[in-house]
């Protein structure tokens, strides 16, 4: 099966890190899967505390859960292909299997981007304007958001997905990357491309830049807002509700705007390192990050595993 007629390629062949000596890929290797499987565990760990905590049933945590969620699919479309291409030398996908890692990938990746533009509209409602809080982050006007987010993500994905796939494919068939990244896989398709890449950095601007202005806009008026608060410890309560947002927004957008709106000035190498970066260690830190700088999440986790040994005690 093709998407068009001109198309002679039916596989690709994923390099990955095929540069690297073997016992450098063992070690990559041993390192991306512990680090897989501590995010699962840490992700599947945060949605079940926040599920089952009623102190937690707000629309901050909402937007959390959901961003583990996320945190989970993420890297789950490419890592497990990874880790076997790793160990196999057939390191081959099919036409349509590539389609589809590249629409699996960008999903939840694109929806983070927005998740966190959400997230920081959530804190600025909740410091700017907390009297109206209530009434503007409501449980409907959240879900609406958590749902825009997922429809977004998922339009402009596939739309871009399609668009490459109807290429023409006719010559080289190997993806210089360890999974089906959007650039890599036009790099290979054959006639003008120029509309492809265009349009790709289009889907930067708008799922990238957009957002991260909007984060941006929302602290200036959270930082504000909690310069003109007097009491020392009201501006340190304010300020700790947003830390860990904050960070989240670092790892990810620094290291996602250097591969997507700044790849030209690197090499494709130096591209999959950043790529290892936002969509295999970021998804680990994120809940260590909001566990560790969050009162209420440690205190509901130290709740959590304190009923889970009372209740192992009592079957003793």
């Amino acid at each position: 099966m093709t998407w068009s007629n001109h198309t002679s390629v039916t596989e690709f062949v994923l390099l990955g890190f095929s540069g690297l000596s073997r016992e450098l890929q063992l070690v990559l290797f041993g390192a991306v899967l512990v680090i897989y499987m501590i995010t699962l565990a840490g992700n599947i760990m945060a949605i079940v505390i926040i599920s089952a905590d009623p102190l937690l049933q707000k629309p901050m945590y909402l937007f959390l859960k959901n961003l583990s969620v996320i945190e989970i699919s993420f890297p789950t479309s490419v890592v497990p292909k990874m880790l076997r291409d790793i160990l196999s030398k057939d390191k081959t996908i099919s036409f349509l299997g590539c389609a589809a890692q590249m629409a699996l990938f960008f999903i939840p990746g694109q929806n983070e981007c927005l998740l966190l533009a959400v997230m920081a509209y959530d804190r600025y409602v909740a410091i700017c304007d907390p009297l109206h809080y209530s009434t503007v982050m409501n449980w409907r006007s959240c879900i609406y958001l958590i749902l825009s987010t997922w429809l977004v993500s998922f339009l402009i994905s596939l739309a871009q997905t399609i668009f490459i796939f109807s290429l023409s494919y006719c010559g080289p068939n190997q993806i210089n990357h360890f999974f089906c990244d959007f650039s890599p896989v036009v790099d290979l398709a054959c006639g003008d491309t120029l509309m492809n890449k265009v349009s790709i950095f289009a889907d930067a601007v708008i799922v990238l830049l957009t957002p991260f202005t909007l984060i941006i806009f929302s602290y200036i008026n959270i930082l504000s807002t909690i310069l003109r608060i007097r009491s020392v410890e009201g501006k340190r309560r304010a300020f700790s509700t947003c830390s860990s947002h904050l960070t989240s927004v670092a790892l990810f957008y620094g290291a996602t705007i250097s591969v997507y709106m700044f790849s030209f000035a690197q090499t494709r190498d130096t591209d999959k390192f950043s790529s290892l970066l936002y969509c295999i260690v970021t998804p680990m830190l994120n809940p260590m990050i909001y566990c560790l700088r969050n009162k209420e999440v440690k205190h509901a986790f130290q709740n959590f595993i304190g009923r889970k040994l009372f209740r192992d005690h009592e079957h003793m």
